[in-house]
């Protein structure tokens, strides 16, 4: 071979090297460059509190964008779109509650927002008097809005399906703290609080209720005013027992949280006699018996006050002097006027007249 033909050859290995060398070179920058977009840190909540992005149903793709950019801070929103675009989300959008962790890449959050893996909700409710204030309690938590739950707890038709109607409806939910999905719509909220009470109303407690005799609803009902009556949980079964014992004597039940209920006025202080001359079925004053439906959303440890209720005498009971939340028992009119008087005495002296 001629010194002429080597050096040829060497030229053009040298011409076809260069080549390799820059393809290198591009391949490894388009690799950092996708590393970069899907793994560097990206995602910074606005909060020190846990930050979620709440997706609602037929949410787009710009949505996401301006959810995400309303929870967090994103350090580079464009990032994040290549890498939604590179792992086809857009068309994937699933509605639901995702946590956003600091830190966060885009990699991480396109893979939980398009698999659906949602953050559960700690729902809890408690506390509450009205269906308004339940509905309105429960929206705050979950996508579906209050007038959705509202028009369901009024739905005869709709609640007849678990033995209800628009008074008893809200004995339905039994406070707690239960784990659900955000997107939870009202129907599958009723179906899942419908499987908690079942599981609730065990078949001792069912026993136990129609010992007395009463239904249910019909404890719940009488629990709830119990509530209203005391927030001392150890006079509870006490007060129980002297409604019970009204109720089965025919007298009225003269509960004054029923005639508040009745009045939706529940700062009164003082119940006077214009107050008890109020014309409505919730009013045990003018109406013997229960009235239509709770008062309250009964809690666990009301319900079973009822069905544990203490078995006495007494058919009079008045708040106590102290107005420390307890109450005075009596068993004759003449005992309870004494307490009656005492517990007037204090409200005047202390210049409650409403």
């Amino acid at each position: 071979m001629t010194t002429k033909s080597k050096n040829t050859k060497k030229k053009k290995s040298i011409v076809i090297s260069k080549p390799i060398k820059w393809l290198g070179y591009a391949i490894l920058a388009v690799m950092l460059y996708f590393a970069y977009i899907l793994f560097m840190p990206n995602i910074f909540p606005t909060s020190d509190k846990k930050a979620y992005l709440c997706l609602p149903d037929s949410s787009k793709f710009e949505d996401v964008i301006a959810l995400l950019e309303k929870k967090a801070t994103v350090s580079n929103t464009s990032s994040f779109r290549q890498v939604a675009s590179l792992l086809q989300y857009g068309s994937k959008i699933r509605p639901g509650r995702y946590e956003l962790k600091s830190g966060m890449n885009n990699f991480q959050l396109v893979r939980i927002l398009r698999s659906g893996r949602q953050t559960p909700v700690q729902l809890s409710f408690n506390n509450i008097r009205t269906k308004e204030q339940l509905a309105a309690r429960l929206s705050e938590q979950l996508m579906a809005d209050s007038t959705s739950i509202l028009n369901l707890l009024n739905d005869s038709a709709f609640l007849a399906t678990y033995d209800l109607n628009p008074n008893t409806s809200i004995s339905l939910f039994i406070p707690n703290t239960y784990e659900v999905f955000w997107n939870t719509n009202a129907k599958a909220l009723f179906e899942r609080m419908n499987r908690e009470y079942t599981a609730f109303w065990t078949d001792e407690r069912k026993a136990k209720a129609a010992a007395i005799p009463f239904t249910q609803s019909e404890v719940s009902t009488l629990a709830s005013i119990v509530e209203e009556e005391t927030n001392n949980k150890k006079d509870r079964p006490m007060v129980a027992g002297l409604y019970i014992n009204r109720y089965k004597t025919g007298m009225p039940l003269q509960a004054d949280p029923t005639v508040k209920f009745a009045l939706r006025d529940f700062g009164l202080k003082r119940i006077l006699f214009a107050h008890l001359r109020t014309n409505s079925p919730y009013n045990t004053y003018k109406n013997i018996g229960l009235p239509p439906g709770p008062i309250r959303v009964a809690t666990p440890n009301g319900i079973d006050a009822v069905l544990n209720y203490s078995h006495h005498n007494y058919i009079y009971m008045c708040a106590s002097e102290t107005l420390n939340g307890e109450h005075k028992f009596a068993v004759t009119w003449e005992e309870h006027s004494i307490n009656a008087k005492k517990y007037q005495k204090e409200l005047n002296d202390r210049k409650i007249f409403k």
